[in-house]
């Protein structure tokens, strides 16, 4: 192969997403001169959807410190309240078990919801330039030995690099080649979601409603309009997939109790299979693993791709840190910081999203009871609700610098 088709490079991220842009973005940024490529099979674009994500309050400082949080500010909805409710099947009431409510810090909400049409054109717009973009394209081999990982395109293009990240979602064919396995189950459940307008006010409140089938959520949006968020089980969601969108909204208006009133869906209802995966090891020869390619959780909490964009923030800062200092960045010892950095905030939220799935995705009456007690306790323990908060809002006094809005 001739050294025309060669082209090197000091990271390679393979994967458009948020988590891929946003780590784009950060190394350049910090970097300035860093020789970076992005690599995804589909051209790069504004998602298309009208979904949109949960962005926590420290994982919001992190947009901040690249400088795209205003680009996406005008169309993002603060969530100033979540209101939890749990019923069994056939209750007509649902009472109130317990709330949030307040800042996480003066005037700052504990989470946002964004629009991923905005988010998507604000990193795209802010990454424009600051690196090669090599899509569509297709992956044909990966090898991380020697001195230099590389990567093989089906057009015989050779890219080559110190350190290649695996930003290519939950069938990483990066974590594949690398053999490094995952741990995990079915959930034999399905996340349905769509964009609902409704009749009511939402007033910047999150309903999150659990029923024996899983957790049922409406996420406020800007103007009257929500984000649902709807968990089936495998065997009933087709069901609900099959119908009309009026008859959808039936369905979506009873299971929210009329909170919002006559509601109507503003796109199709789609639906995702549920499951846990987590990556054995977030590093490889030369690799790293980020987002979805490294963990997928349960939506229950509203964490996947905060998870993401934290993995951004640490990696972003190893990266940095042992360029500045000279050092191979793509040498285990230090991508191992990355992953002791990583691993035990993601295993617990592993733990926590496991554990409410279970505990709260069933009609057992002496569990309901038991679980209820619980909740209800939570809501009457200030200082208890106070540190939930904190943590969900993945604020930190330790932590990677970009959490804190702090500039690499």
């Amino acid at each position: 192969m001739s050294q025309m088709q060669t082209s090197r490079y000091d990271v390679i991220i393979v994967g458009g997403g948020p988590a891929g842009l946003t780590l784009t973005l950060a190394l350049a940024q910090a970097a300035p001169g860093i020789r970076l490529a992005l690599v995804d099979r589909r051209p790069l674009s504004v998602p298309r959807d009208n979904r949109a994500s949960a962005i926590a309050a420290g994982v919001r400082r992190i947009w901040e410190a690249l400088g795209v949080w205003p680009d996406m500010e005008e169309q993002a909805q603060p969530v100033t309240s979540m209101h939890i409710t749990d019923s069994g099947t056939g209750d007509l009431a649902r009472p109130l078990f317990l709330q949030f409510d307040g800042d996480v810090a003066p005037g700052e909400p504990f989470a946002h919801m964004v629009p991923n049409q905005a988010s998507g054109a604000a990193l795209l717009q802010s990454a424009e330039g600051l690196f090669n973009m090599i899509a569509p394209a297709e992956i044909t081999g990966w090898s991380g030995d020697g001195a230099l990982a590389k990567l093989t395109l089906a057009d015989g293009r050779e890219l080559v690099a110190p350190l290649i990240v695996a930003a290519d979602g939950a069938q990483s064919g990066l974590r594949q080649s690398a053999g490094i396995k995952t741990w995990g189950h079915d959930y034999r459940q399905m996340g349905l979601v769509a964009t609902i307008a409704h009749e009511l006010p939402h007033e910047g409140v999150a309903y999150e409603h659990f029923r024996p089938a899983g957790p049922f959520a409406s996420l406020p949006l800007t103007g009257n309009r929500s984000s649902l968020v709807w968990t089936e089980s495998a065997a009933d969601a087709p069901r609900f997939l099959a119908m009309t969108p009026e008859e959808q909204a039936v369905e979506i208006e009873a299971a929210m109790g009329s909170t919002l009133g006559a509601v109507t869906l503003e796109d199709k209802l789609m639906g995702f299979p549920l499951k846990l995966q987590l990556a054995q090891s977030f590093i490889g020869p030369r690799l790293a693993l980020i987002g979805d390619a490294a963990h997928v959780i349960h939506p229950i909490a509203g964490q996947g791709l905060n998870l993401g964009l934290k993995d951004v923030a640490a990696l972003a800062e190893v990266i940095v840190d042992a360029m500045r200092l000279g050092l191979d960045h793509g040498t285990e010892d230090v991508l191992e910081r990355y992953q002791a950095w990583r691993r035990p905030d993601t295993a617990s939220m592993v733990a926590v999203t496991d554990g409410m799935n279970r505990l709260f995705s069933n009609d057992v009456a002496p569990v309901r009871a038991l679980r209820d007690f619980g909740l209800g306790l939570v809501d009457r323990s200030g200082p208890v609700k106070s540190a939930l908060i904190r943590v969900a809002s993945g604020i930190g006094t330790r932590g990677p610098k970009l959490l804190s809005g702090l500039p690499l």
